[in-house]
């Protein structure tokens, strides 16, 4: 199944156009051409998700960065929380809405108004571009608070959109994903070659759309219980990830341009900018973790894995680096998996969102995570029976035991750990950079254009947020729950 999602991607991304040999394709502007397939828009739209959610580059998404996996070894601003200086607030959101979001509006736009296609697969295929959409809205939201949205994605007829309210438009993303699978329960069949994370199978769009909903209802948990409590029990009820399997997954290649943004980050770039953070490694390494010599390199042998201070900078070849895998070019992306789901359902019990036995939850998710990265049954049998990781013992609260080892599941998904990390506010390891002082963000900041650009709504969202600050809050990040 992957070699062939690999060989697609390769046909989808890479195929060029062959000129005609008769006068009709003279007047033809090849390099922008009138019309394009749906299918090349969602591969495109989806190897871009992926690539910017997985990148690590300091231009754009420094999200490992605050979740204090990883430190860089040079060039300390960013492990200081220089938003501003490279502008990354104003890149990762221009990316996001220009290469995935108008990709997937513009995709949906050709199928709606593609006369030849059954209104089965027309309802199946534009429920599986609006649960990708809403994914990506629930990042932006999650990452900006207030963002454009009902006047996002009008090109020129609409230069200066306004800033929604994040919970306005959250509200509008659950109706949307609910929309999304009434259209996936039609008969009709999906995308059959665009779609690189699932192939078209709606059954797997489903339960992705269900997952989400969960995410996002145990997210929003503290800001509305009583919706909460509603929508996780519905996408339980409807059928979330159960498997390993059902992971959205995205396949890179071997060589370029469709390889993981990790690879041209530490690899392709030919830079030693990144080294493990003492924070992660001073963490992971006492609890004997199996996933330990996975995450991390053994470069210092026979020495103990080191790493310095997060936030100082530290000698590259005297500190523990990434592990291995994390520097081949065809790791898979992830941006929702079933052991992250396994630690939802945990937390949806001890909220009382659902029913059900929070620790065989956590204790799935540990033993998912465990094996996802090559260790065995036994070996996740092992680490969850220590005192320090069991779920009776690890910790006084729920919100310390799941928060501290859905941190680790989570290891080197930045903007999920991330996020996780301002819900429950455990693991309670994160440092100060010593140069700034600054606590961890809790939200990116808007664009350095965007005061210029679009002042006057730019204005009213940071008004609205008390200030466009990176210690503003996202609307569900409410401030003495879990601090």
């Amino acid at each position: 199944m992957k070699m062939k999602k690999i060989i697609l991607l390769a046909l989808l991304l890479g195929m060029s156009f062959s000129s005609c040999e008769d006068f009709e394709g003279w007047n033809v502007d090849t390099k922008n051409p009138s019309s394009v397939d749906a299918n090349f828009l969602l591969t495109r739209a989806q190897q871009q998700l992926f690539f910017n959610m997985t990148s690590t580059n300091v231009n754009e998404n420094i999200m490992k960065l605050f979740a204090q996996y990883w430190n860089e070894a040079t060039y300390t601003d960013e492990t200081n929380y220089d938003i501003r200086g490279r502008d990354i607030g104003g890149v990762f959101s221009r990316e996001l809405y220009r290469d995935v979001l108008i990709d997937l509006k513009e995709a949906s736009n050709i199928i709606s108004e593609n006369e030849f296609l059954e209104e089965s697969t027309k309802s199946a295929q534009i429920g599986t571009l609006e649960l990708l959409m809403v994914y990506t809205f629930h990042v932006l939201v999650d990452t900006y608070g207030y963002i454009p949205y009902t006047e996002a994605l009008q090109g020129a007829d609409n230069l200066v959109p306004k800033y929604d309210q994040d919970s306005e438009i959250y509200d509008d993303l659950f109706a949307r994903i609910d929309a999304a699978l009434v259209m996936l329960n039609a008969s009709g069949t999906s995308f059959s070659s665009g779609d690189l994370i699932y192939g078209g199978d709606t059954s797997q769009w489903k339960k992705f759309g269900n997952s989400l909903k969960l995410r996002m209802a145990v997210r929003t948990d503290d800001y509305d219980h009583a919706r909460s409590v509603t929508l996780a029990s519905a996408a339980v009820a409807a059928g979330v990830f159960t498997s390993e399997a059902d992971n959205a997954a995205f396949p890179f290649e071997t060589t370029p341009p469709n390889t993981n943004a990790l690879w041209e980050s530490l690899v392709q770039s030919g830079r030693n900018d990144f080294v493990m953070a003492a924070t992660f490694v001073d963490y992971i390494v006492p609890l004997n973790d199996p996933r330990t010599p996975v995450f991390m390199a053994d470069n210092l042998a026979p020495d103990p894995y080191f790493a310095g201070p997060y936030g100082s900078g530290s000698s590259y070849s005297a500190t523990t680096h990434p592990g291995d895998i994390f520097y081949t070019p065809d790791l898979e992306g992830i941006i929702l998996s079933y052991d992250e789901v396994q630690f939802l359902l945990a937390e949806a019990v001890e909220r009382g969102l659902i029913s059900g036995d929070a620790e065989m939850y956590y204790n799935e998710g540990v033993k998912a995570s465990i094996m996802y990265w090559g260790g065995s049954e036994g070996d996740a049998d092992t680490y969850l029976a220590q005192p320090s990781v069991a779920y009776a013992t690890a910790a006084a609260t729920w919100k310390e035991k799941i928060g501290n080892q859905k941190y680790i599941a989570l290891y080197g998904r930045g903007f999920e750990a991330w996020s996780s990390w301002r819900v429950l506010d455990f693991p309670n390891i994160m440092q100060r950079p010593p140069i700034s002082g600054e606590a961890v963000p809790r939200r990116y900041l808007y664009g350095n254009a965007d005061v210029t650009l679009n002042e006057a709504n730019y204005e009213a969202a940071a008004a609205a947020m008390g200030g466009d600050l990176k210690s503003s809050r996202v609307f569900w990040d409410i401030t003495g729950v879990g601090n």
